[in-house]
């Protein structure tokens, strides 16, 4: 687990605050404040940017925060069968078979809907661990519990990588659609 929390949040109200602190040294002929303004709005990029670093591997994510997590066994499974499938619709094609190509296609399409099924699922659940890792966080900060705001902590770093591995599947098939 990471001690230094990363947020898209934050990073996002730390370049409007650095972008506002530019402007005002801006119009007031401060140097020194657009030089901070400018520093602040690069710090934001830097925090937006290790909020979103993952490392998608076959099955797996890791994230910076350090969590690991094991894809859905949907996602591993479909993409399996997309595979299975354009074997058989391509054999199926060259041999001439078109009870073997149609076979293939349907393989395909299931392992399609079977990866998608998988992704949400890691999505939704990603989501909603960190919601509540969240909301655990705050609260065991507030009644003075830092193992419990560590667990709490885990749990969004965890749902955290999780939404982020499918986000990242998501987008990559999204992009190799184009």
């Amino acid at each position: 687990m990471s001690t230094d929390n990363t947020s898209t949040l934050k990073s996002y109200v730390d370049s409007a605050t650095g972008a506002v602190q530019n402007a005002v040294g801006s119009i007031i002929g401060s140097n020194g404040d657009q030089i901070e303004g400018q520093a602040k709005k690069d710090k934001a990029q830097a925090e937006y940017d290790a909020s979103h670093a993952t490392a998608k591997l076959p099955g797996f994510t890791a994230s910076s925060s350090g969590a690991v997590t094991k894809d859905h066994p949907d996602r591993n499974a479909g993409s399996y069968n997309q595979t299975a499938g354009a074997a058989k619709e391509f054999v199926g094609g060259v041999l001439g078979n078109e009870s073997l190509k149609q076979s293939g296609r349907e393989q395909n399409l299931q392992g399609q809907e079977q990866e998608a099924k998988g992704q949400i699922n890691d999505y939704v659940s990603g989501a909603a661990d960190r919601a509540a890792g969240t909301l655990g966080s705050g609260l065991a900060g507030l009644t003075g519990d830092r193992v419990k705001q560590a667990e709490y902590q885990n749990q969004h770093d965890t749902g955290k990588t999780q939404q982020r591995g499918a986000e990242h599947d998501i987008v990559k098939q999204a992009e190799a659609k184009q």
